[in-house]
């Protein structure tokens, strides 16, 4: 496992085995839960380790990703949240069907 996985809150990888993460090979997966679920420390680490840049064009091509997270970069990186392709994937908010 690399220096930069085991640096990370270890609950961010809670569903997979930390030890298999590769921070190259995943690099979308590994961003996605930083920016979900991360801590500031964990972004701290993730922006030493990637470039803005390099974590925007990741995040532009995620297919799903939390709003607030999604704002967050869009943010940060100085892009329009139109231009990620998870804003265009959203569905539309749909009422429970029982409703």
């Amino acid at each position: 496992m690399s220096e930069f996985i085991q640096s990370l809150t270890p609950s961010l990888f809670w569903d997979v085995n930390r030890e298999d993460v590769d921070e190259e090979k995943h690099r979308r997966f590994v961003m996605q839960r930083v920016l979900e679920r991360g801590s500031l420390d964990d972004w701290r680490r993730m922006k030493d380790r990637y470039t803005i840049s390099e974590i925007v064009a990741e995040a532009r091509q995620m297919r799903s990703l939390e709003p607030k997270a999604l704002a967050f970069i869009a943010c940060v990186g100085g892009v329009r949240e139109e231009t990620f392709r998870c804003f265009t994937l959203r569905r539309l908010h749909q009422k429970h069907w029982f409703c």
